[in-house]
């Protein structure tokens, strides 16, 4: 990608910051929701009586919602816009913690976690194309890689906050507390948040029904860098989001032995490296493009490599300097999962920038919700043998490789050839 500004690139600038601040804004606050089970799955066991089968239901459903409303978000971002998106997927997601926050039943509870699932579906994408509208294209890896940053600071507020709150005043106090967030950032969306810049108008969607439909899901899916983006997001993001949203507080508590608060802790740990990571990923990956698939790799590696070091380790619990290291690899799997974006976006026009992304979402998101479930079964079936459920994330890591490498070739000469047709077309474009 040319360092150059391209003719019709948004400029960028102060105003730009603030309006996708407000994007940013409301991916906080579901990303928040969406990670608040992972600090209350003992309580919420207790609270409805269910095992671990029944408890991995909530984070299954709530992923399966989120991963099968990806597609069908990105054409709606790409035919409505961002701002309309947004504001339904506010409503959704806040409607789904009020209700959580008063559930009493488990079926109750689920639908809950559904609903919000639905919303949190809405948020991501929707960032992505707010960026993608209103900072240059160059900018676009280190924007999204700031984006999912700020959205993992949302995982503190459950691990430091929300933890504690339970403790402190209860299930219902801390649940709808919560969700007075997500009336905060309506009101916010309602009245400040714009589409696009003045004069960066998209053009008008044309012969929308069906068979714009699929013409739009096609055209992305027919891009190897789409489908290269869904792979490395599917096996990148997995191993730390089965950890953050429900099985590292059970697995660091009844599995290594150690308190709630030291496990709250490592879990704090892997949010703070997600962060520290991810900043450092946007960098390289905004000035080295080459170094994308190499960084995706890397990650994969060394994540097996301390899952499977601390899954054998001879004695009945890991010393923490390992757990230590364990979370801090975990944190570099957010900002690897993002490289899948980086894939898709120059594979695929403007137009299609959401459908595409929607797409690549769903990667690590089926995944998840794989190994959610595989988890919480192998747990049931082998009376709660840590070990053998997760070595379940070796079988998805060993698919997703075998599937990077096999596009990887494809994709990479497919964006180099566009990447010179776009310098040709600027040289000619008169200013």
């Amino acid at each position: 990608m040319t360092s150059a500004q391209l003719p019709g690139d948004p400029p960028g600038g102060r105003r730009a910051v603030a309006v996708w601040g407000l994007g940013v804004a409301v991916y906080f606050v579901a990303i928040t929701y969406r990670t608040s089970l992972g600090v209350a799955g003992i309580d919420a066991a207790e609270r409805f009586h269910i095992n671990a089968s029944a408890l991995s239901t909530f984070s299954i459903l709530q992923v399966l919602v989120y991963a099968g409303m990806q597609i069908p978000v990105g054409l709606m971002v790409d035919r409505l816009g961002t701002r309309k998106v947004l504001m339904l997927g506010v409503v959704l997601f806040t409607l789904g913690q009020f209700g959580f926050a008063f559930s009493h039943s488990y079926g109750m509870a689920l639908g809950s976690r559904a609903l919000l699932g639905c919303g949190d579906a809405m948020t991501f994408i929707s960032v992505l194309r707010l960026g993608s509208r209103w900072f240059p294209a160059r900018r676009g890896p280190l924007i999204a890689q700031i984006a999912a940053l700020f959205g993992m600071a949302g995982n503190l507020v459950s691990t430091l906050v929300i933890a504690r709150s339970l403790h402190g005043v209860g299930w219902t106090t801390t649940f709808a507390g919560s969700a007075l967030g997500g009336l905060a950032v309506f009101v916010l969306v309602l009245f400040f948040l714009k589409d696009h810049p003045e004069g960066f108008e998209p053009a008008p969607a044309t012969h929308l029904g069906a068979d714009y439909v699929r013409r739009q899901i096609a055209d992305a899916w027919r891009e190897p860098g789409t489908r290269l983006g869904m792979w490395v997001h599917f096996t990148t993001q997995f191993p730390a989001m089965v950890f953050l949203l429900l099985w590292g507080m059970p697995f660091l508590v009844e599995a290594e032995g150690l308190s709630q608060a030291t496990a709250g802790q490592l879990l704090t740990l892997v949010v703070l490296s997600n962060m520290a990571v991810g900043l450092v990923y946007g960098q390289v990956i905004a000035r080295h493009h080459a170094a994308r698939a190499p960084l995706a790799l890397g990650t994969v590696g060394a994540t097996a490599l301390l899952w499977g070091t601390v899954l054998v380790w001879p004695s009945a619990h890991a010393p923490m300097w390992l757990l230590v290291v364990l979370c801090v690899v975990l944190g570099a799997c957010g900002p690897a999962s993002m490289i899948g974006f980086d894939f898709a976006r120059p594979a695929n026009p403007p137009e299609r920038i959401g459908t595409a992304s929607g797409i690549v979402n769903m990667g690590g998101f089926t995944a998840s919700m794989t190994t959610l479930l595989a988890v919480g079964v192998l747990l049931d079936l082998t009376g709660q043998d840590y070990r053998i459920a997760f070595a379940s994330v070796f079988v998805l890591q060993a698919l997703g490789i075998s599937q990077i490498l096999r596009l990887r070739g494809r994709a990479h000469r497919r964006e180099r050839d566009r990447v010179v047709a776009s310098r040709v077309e600027a040289v000619h474009v008169p200013v």
